[in-house]
């Protein structure tokens, strides 16, 4: 697991370059106010808004989640443990009325970067 990337994937980068080609401006792979240990993958910091790029294995994707035979039960707790953190940091961050937008590996990165930019203008047109 100490191999595995934690930042710049290559999915992520895919979300990133759009955005970026977009005139977006953002954090990548920043702390979580209020939540020690946790990081967004991309950050708006001052529209709150918080982006997540969620591995289908890691993450227990709906359509590809995969489990190890080897050594099943850990596995299993291991990833139970890692969607249960991820709802209890959509939920924090959600209460202290930041937005949290989650898209798996697999997503079309324009699709994916068309809800970040809507969301991100909805924010700024609000004030």
């Amino acid at each position: 697991m100490s191999r595995q990337r934690r930042r710049d994937t290559a999915p992520e980068l895919r979300l990133r370059r759009e955005l970026h080609r977009r005139g977006l401006r953002f954090g990548v792979d920043r702390a979580l106010p209020g939540l020690p240990r946790r990081r967004a993958d991309i950050v708006f910091s001052r529209a709150r808004i918080a982006v997540f790029v969620d591995g289908c294995f890691w993450h227990s994707c709906p359509e590809h989640a995969t489990h190890p035979a080897s050594n099943a039960d850990w596995w299993c707790e291991k990833l139970a443990r890692n969607v249960a953190r991820d709802r209890e940091t959509d939920e924090r961050l959600t209460s202290a009325d930041w937005t949290v937008l989650r898209f798996w590996e697999h997503a079309d990165p324009v699709e994916a970067a068309d809800a970040v930019e809507a969301m991100w203008r909805a924010v700024v047109d609000r004030r």
